[in-house]
């Protein structure tokens, strides 16, 4: 069997099993008979559970990334690019709850260097997000007061929700993909569509 299909087997049965037991329950031994392969042998391709848990956590984001880009289409309108973004991320992570819940819960919880790794996926689709947000603004000729800090301090809030709402949605029966992109839309893009024409709260109001 070739070397790359052998290693996808092995992490495929790694992101099951850390995702279902923990990083600290989790056993090499689990791993490699879930893969149908010797534990020297995991370790021959992967060096150490700390190594196969981190490849874990790249494969599982980079996985995640692709999935919310590709998603987006430019030239839509700034609320279906977010709409089309926001549904491929609760796609993906319904689809793979071993992997969001590596990504989600398991890396942060264990310190460096998982979390850092983790902090790098967030980074990367808030950037992403902050894009989509200025770009919204843009398409409105919003005023210039306006600017970069508002849209990456709302692309922050968006993704934290995101990020609640697929934990909650994954464990909430019949909750779909769908629903979660549209509960979320509806909570932030009333908001971000006001803003989008100067409106903007004031507690002295």
């Amino acid at each position: 069997m070739p070397r790359a299909v052998r290693e996808r087997q092995m992490m495929d049965a790694a992101v099951r099993t850390f995702g279902q037991r923990g990083y600290r329950a989790a056993s090499m031994d689990e791993i490699a008979e879930l893969a149908g392969v010797s534990k020297p042998l995991v370790y021959l391709y992967l060096n150490s559970k700390e190594e196969l848990f981190t490849a874990c956590i790249r494969r599982e984001a980079a996985a995640l990334t692709a999935a919310v880009r590709a998603a987006v289409r430019p030239g839509l309108p700034a609320d279906r690019q977010l709409w089309a973004g926001l549904t491929a991320f609760f796609t993906h992570t319904a689809e793979n709850p071993d992997g969001w819940a590596i990504l989600h819960r398991q890396a942060r919880t264990h310190g460096e260097p998982f979390a850092g790794e983790v902090a790098a996926l967030r980074d990367d689709i808030t950037a992403f997000v902050t894009g989509l947000i200025g770009a919204a603004a843009r398409e409105a000729r919003q005023e210039p007061s306006f600017g970069e800090r508002d849209a990456a301090g709302l692309a922050q809030a968006l993704v934290g929700a995101a990020e609640s709402l697929a934990g909650w949605a994954n464990e909430t029966p019949g909750v779909c993909a769908k629903e979660a992109a549209a509960t979320l839309m509806n909570f932030a893009w009333t908001g971000l569509g006001s803003l989008m024409d100067g409106e903007r709260w004031s507690p002295s109001r």
